[in-house]
Parts: C-alpha cells; structure tokens; sequence
C-alpha cells in the first residue's frame, strides 16, 4: 500500500522529514549551548513523539491539555505560560511544570505565595517562576500575529517593573517573533537588553520564544548560532531557551485532496475538493496565505487558472489563484504542501465536516493511519 492508494482528504506526515528538521534543531542546541523546546501549539501529533523522544527535546505548554499532553506523551520538563491562570488551575500548572511564566505584575502578586508554598512543603519538584516582558519591538507585518503591536495584552514594559524584579522570579521571558529570521532576533535582543539588561543579574534564566524559523531554507543558522553564543557570553550565569513552534514540523508533511467539480462563474473557475480552507486550513484565511500545490505550474498565457473552494458553506472558503498544464477534471489528487504544522492543531468542525485522516510515513516509506475520524468524534464534540 503507498499513499496514492489511500482515500482523500488526508494529511500525511514524513518521519524522513521530521528527523531532517529534528537534526537540524538539535545542531543549534548543542553548538549554542540553549535549551530548544516545542510548543504545542504548532504540533501535537502525540503518536510521532517518539521521535522527538529520540532526541530528548522538552516542551512548551500554554494550556492544562497540552500540560498533560507533555507529561503523558512526550517527558522531559515542561515550561508553562498562560495569558492568566485562576486560582482552580494554577496548583494543577505547579503540579505539571518546571517552569511558570507569568503575563502580568499582578498575576505574579495573585500567586506568588502559591508558588513558594509549593516549592517549600517537600514536593517532588520545583517550579522556577518567572515575568513575561514585552520589549516593544515589532518585527511581525501580520497583525494578528504580532505581540508587540501597542496596547498588547502580553508581557509587561520595563518602566511597570521600575528599578528591580518582583522578588522570587527568576526569569524573563520575550516572545516577539512569528516565523522570523535570525535577524529579526537580533532586533528584538538588542531592544531586550536596552529595557531589561538591568534586570538580568537577578535571574537564572532567558527565554525568547517562539517564532525561529531556522528550518527554514535560507535561514541562517550559524548567524543564529554566534548570536545566541554572543548572549550567552555576555551573560554566562543564565540559561537560554527557545521555544519554536512551526521550526520542528516546517515542511513535514501535506494535505492530500481531491477535485470534486469544477464550477465557473463570471469567467473565474473553481475547482471545488473535499477539504476546506477554514476548517483544516485555517492559518491560510488568518495569516493570509496561499500554500504552494505540488500538481500545480508557474502562470503563462494560455495555462488553465484556478481557485480552489473548500467544501464548507463559508463564503470565503477559498484561495487563489493557481495555473494548471491542463484542465483539471473531477478526482484529480492535489497535494497542499507544508500542511503539519499550525493545521491539525487548529482544525475545525464547522458544517460537521469530519477532519482528514492522519496518516504517517515511516522511514521505510511505510504508510499507516495515525487517525481516522468518523460521525462520532463530530456527535461527541458536540454534547
């Protein structure tokens, strides 16, 4: 059995490819001498954590469910950051952690006494708390994807902290990118240490986030390396984490769909599949962009152009346009490339239509199913 004999819509995901990006991953890590984590926000494919498991990485969690996810799934530590915890979640956060961050002066005021009661009745680990912080340098074009656009809701400026941390947090963390260039962390470090370089003695640790694409072809990953290494030179005392999400699953893996009719109208042609922007694409409507399609050539006089519509009721459930070597008919495969990160995580089930399969491609080229959803996953959502 390979992949072209299995029904569509389907995400596939490459073991090949997982470890290509994992290697890479790891390089920085160790000739950085950083900690590098996975945020679950852009994967959680528990059933591929082996391979990540291989490689000893830890994780980033930004809610109970990937918390426990972690602990369950994947191991290691497990650094927590939530926009505000409640007094009925943050014992089960401290249960879960390493670390803790917090978003605001007054959440760290509101719980602080949880935290050093925890970390002094005799537990069987600690949490090291610490401040999230908001150097107010915007590197992001896409608002919605921005953190340090003013008015932000994350992280607190140098002039609410005053001349010295809150006692008892012994970290910072920054988070200002989103599929970023090294560059762009030079940028934000350099407002970093402007703002909050004072600040540095009194901490153990760094953390900067997410948003390093260093998987990324063209990225450049030694500029990353000698720049993390700078820091690090600067300020030997601390330990330094990154915590990339699309990094570790950039170009992984695809959605596989099909043509199901063609419709034309005012002259635009719609090659309508069975999968749907909104619902298992969502990123490509928010972000916005248009995913690359393997079948698909670059434009010319006289190349057939089309949309692809999604399957749902959404108006706007489309993207465009794409050029064809010839007219697509309906059962047509099309191969959506790069669909494994900040998909599977953000799907929806809007109009009830089901989720694709999941299917995973082991080194050998060995297809299996990780996922087949059916009616009751949609029924049982719902109840």
């Amino acid at each position: 059995m390979t992949i072209n004999d299995l029904p569509t819509p389907f995400y596939v995901v490459y073991e090949d490819r997982i470890r290509r990006n994992l290697d890479l991953i790891n390089r920085v890590r160790k000739q950085a001498g950083v900690n590098i984590i996975m945020a679950f926000k852009a994967n959680a494919l528990w059933r591929t954590f082996h391979i990540l498991r291989d490689y000893g990485f830890d994780s980033t969690a930004s809610s109970l469910n990937e918390m426990q996810l972690g602990n369950e799934e994947l191991g290691g530590e497990v650094h927590s950051y939530c926009p505000a915890y409640t007094p009925d979640t943050i014992h089960k956060y401290l249960a879960g952690s390493s670390h803790i961050t917090f978003n605001s002066l007054s959440q760290w005021e509101k719980f602080r006494d949880d935290v050093e009661k925890w970390n002094t009745t005799g537990v069987n680990h600690r949490v090291s708390p610490g401040l999230r912080v908001n150097p107010q340098c915007s590197v992001i074009e896409t608002d919605i994807y921005n953190p340090a656009l003013p008015g932000s809701r994350f992280g607190v400026t140098a002039d609410m902290i005053g001349d010295k941390l809150p006692e008892g947090i012994e970290g910072l963390h920054f988070h200002q990118l989103c599929e970023s260039s090294s560059y762009d962390l030079e940028k934000v470090l350099e407002a970093f240490e402007q703002q909050f370089g004072k600040y540095l003695p009194q901490v153990r640790w760094v953390n900067m986030g997410g948003g390093h694409l260093m998987t990324r072809e063209g990225y450049d990953v030694d500029h990353l390396i000698d720049l993390l290494k700078g820091f690090k030179s600067r300020h030997p005392h601390l330990e330094v984490i990154l915590e990339p999400g699309s990094a570790f699953m950039w170009r992984t893996g695809d959605l596989i769909t099909s043509v199901v009719d063609v419709v034309c109208n005012q002259g635009v042609r719609t090659a309508i599949i069975d999968a749907s922007f909104a619902c298992h694409m969502p990123d490509t409507l928010e972000m916005p962009y248009q995913p690359l399609i393997t079948e698909s050539v670059e434009p010319s006089e006289g190349r057939a152009v089309y949309r692809l519509g999604g399957n749902s009721c959404l108006s706007g459930d489309y993207k465009g346009d794409w050029s064809f070597d010839h007219e697509l008919q309906p059962g047509e495969r099309l191969t959506l490339e790069d669909m494994n990160h900040y998909t599977t995580v953000k799907t929806t089930m809007f109009n009830g239509i089901s989720h694709p399969d999941i299917v995973f491609v082991r080194a050998d080229g060995t297809p299996e199913y990780l996922r087949r959803f059916t009616y009751e996953d949609y029924k049982n959502r719902m109840s």
